[in-house]
């Protein structure tokens, strides 16, 4: 299945994860551990995995020579902070190919060089650490990253809210999704501008009645020396 990732691309990490519902978000979204090195980039493309020894970057190799312009390299040695998984070298190489992005789940290193290239990467952590390349590990495998399970070709969305995968059979409904809600905040956001109040407009209102909720009609010092007949709730669901 083709996937349009340029489309996706023009809805943030936040808007696709509400796309989802609520545990299939949850399962979507890499821990916020994940950050990206470069501020202001957006990515989406598909998912090439390359998963390593602790220590070792031997299969970042193989995957950085598999991996197609659009693709993300999605790397992960366990979180594991000794040997780095990815540097400037790599990143050269990376923005020649054309990749759409990387994303590690380890250390990276050369990272003001990777910011000079303004290379569109996320990691779990910095450290100039010695990678070793004698293996074992695995390209285009499923693997865990960063709390999640990505499978080779899901399709990875990151931005500065931090990172997600999508799975191809879902893509197409996440993205209209996300779509519709975009166009609801929008007429949200026109509103107020207009004047209007965030808490009408939210329902935070409705949802405070529904769950009970008392609001009392001073502040809670003197509501406390208040007699109990003055005592007035109003909103008490």
């Amino acid at each position: 299945m083709r996937c349009n990732c340029a489309e996706a691309r023009s809805f943030g990490v936040a808007d696709l994860h509400e796309a989802l519902w609520a545990l299939e978000g949850r399962r979507a979204l890499m821990d916020p551990g994940m950050r990206g090195l470069n501020q202001g980039l957006r990515i989406a493309g598909p998912a090439v995995t390359a998963y390593c020894d602790p220590g070792d970057n031997l299969m970042v190799q193989k995957a950085l020579r598999l991996a197609q312009a659009g693709q993300v390299l999605v790397l992960s040695n366990g979180g594991g902070h000794q040997g780095a998984l990815f540097g400037e070298m790599m990143g050269v190489y990376a923005r020649q190919r054309k990749l759409a992005g990387i994303v590690v789940h380890g250390p990276i290193r050369d990272v003001d060089a990777l910011r000079e290239l303004r290379l569109p990467i996320w990691s779990t952590s910095v450290s100039p650490s010695h990678p070793e390349r004698r293996g074992p590990g695995a390209v285009n495998v499923p693997m865990s990253c960063a709390g999640i399970t990505v499978q080779p070709g899901d399709i990875i969305v990151a931005d500065g809210d931090g990172v997600m995968a999508i799975a191809p059979g879902a893509f197409a409904r996440v993205v209209e999704a996300a779509r519709q809600r975009v166009a609801k905040e929008a007429l949200i956001i026109a509103a107020l501008e207009r004047g209007e109040h965030l808490y009408d407009l939210s329902g935070a209102d409705q949802a405070l009645r529904a769950i009970g909720i008392d609001e009392r009609d001073a502040d809670w010092e003197s509501w406390q020396r208040r007699p109990e007949s003055e005592k007035v709730l109003r909103g008490h669901g």
